[in-house]
């Protein structure tokens, strides 16, 4: 049996990944490892709750200590490393806590991780490990910067982030990297284009944007809303995590994207269209601080060495994530109001404490 532990594991895709690993694997555990800061929800992992081969315990990942005490508990085989503060505008005004949690937290998870998995021959400087461990650290085409109006991000090209959130993972990148060229740990880093699908925290451009059209408030626009993105649906992402996961080539980088490039006002107009309302809602306001014009990910390194394509096309994965969060707006309403943190309280309080 193949035990994962999946960190942010009650996050956007921590929690898409988890479900889609039980479907696949039935025969595969994971521990599931999150703070359960404001993006992390366990409502998003109602019908996994009680599998026998899931776990949950609420830690965070800077806690040296409870780190070592999870892997002294359990026989861990792999580390999927969604754990990250990963909102911009958040890092804009709080850059300290990104760089604790995405910096100091992956470093950590490496350390503990090398301990339990490394042979121990005389020679100290081995490299050995066990057989068929792996640290994939999931990360962000934003470490790479902007993009002008041509070209696409490959996996050699520099780091430049322009953002305390990217920089942050671009740091966390390389510290990865550097476990693997230094003490030769078995990793792989993956590195995608915006995420959209169900369970998305509200605070994104998608489910922000239907969110407001539902309630027919404002819908904000930074700038001239012309920001390009290549956009991913979630569960396409979790296929190609797993699909390093597994057939990954040690030591190497792959880009995750969907062949989509949209601008945001483009987005926020067909969500409006797919609802019925009025263009009137759109306001226009102040771009925000190093703001990166365009992203667009060459995933031909992925597609041709390990045989993975995206299976959604853009309007498909955008009319069943529009479908989904309207049949779901009791989840939404949950986030919005704090409730959701309520059913940590209620289904693990008395386990973990």
């Amino acid at each position: 049996m193949k035990t994962i532990l999946v960190t942010g594991g009650a996050g956007f895709i921590g929690s898409n990944f988890i479900k889609m690993i039980l479907t696949k694997y039935p025969n595969y555990k994971i521990i599931n490892v999150d703070s359960l800061t404001y993006a992390g929800n366990l409502e998003n992992l109602k019908n996994v709750d009680k599998n026998d081969n899931y776990i949950f315990i609420k830690a965070d990942i800077r806690d040296r200590k409870k780190i070592d005490e999870i892997f002294s508990s359990y026989d861990i085989n792999s580390v999927v490393n969604f754990a990250a503060e990963s909102h911009v505008d958040r890092s804009i005004e709080e850059p300290e806590i990104f760089l604790t949690t995405n910096v100091i937290g992956t470093q950590v998870l490496l350390d503990v991780a090398k301990e339990y998995w490394k042979v121990k021959p005389k020679d100290k400087y081995s490299k050995k490990y066990k057989e068929g461990v792996k640290f994939l650290q999931v990360s962000t085409d934003e470490v790479y910067g902007a993009l002008g109006k041509t070209g696409m991000f490959v996996e050699n090209m520099p780091l430049k982030p322009n953002s305390p959130y990217s920089a942050s993972k671009a740091s966390a990148d390389m510290i990865v990297r550097s476990y693997h060229k230094t003490y030769g740990m078995p990793i792989n880093i993956t590195r995608c284009s915006n995420n959209y699908g169900p369970y998305q925290f509200p605070e994104k451009l998608i489910p922000l944007m239907i969110n407001n059209c539902l309630k027919e408030k404002y819908l904000p626009v930074y700038g001239d809303g012309m920001q390009i993105r290549d956009w991913l649906h979630v569960s396409d992402h979790c296929s190609a995590i797993n699909t390093v996961l597994h057939n990954g080539k040690e030591g190497e980088v792959y880009n995750i994207g969907g062949n989509n490039e949209k601008a945001n006002i483009e987005i926020v107009k067909l969500i409006i269209q797919e609802l019925g309302k009025s263009e009137d809602l759109i306001k226009y306001v102040k771009d925000r601080p190093g703001h990166d014009r365009r992203y667009a990910i060459d995933n031909k390194k992925i597609t041709s060495e390990l045989g993975w394509e995206p299976e959604y096309t853009f309007d498909q994965g955008m009319k069943e994530t529009i479908q989904w969060y309207l049949n779901n707006t009791e989840w939404i309403e949950n986030i919005v109001s704090g409730d959701y943190m309520n059913y940590y309280e209620d289904m693990y309080f008395n386990i973990n404490n």
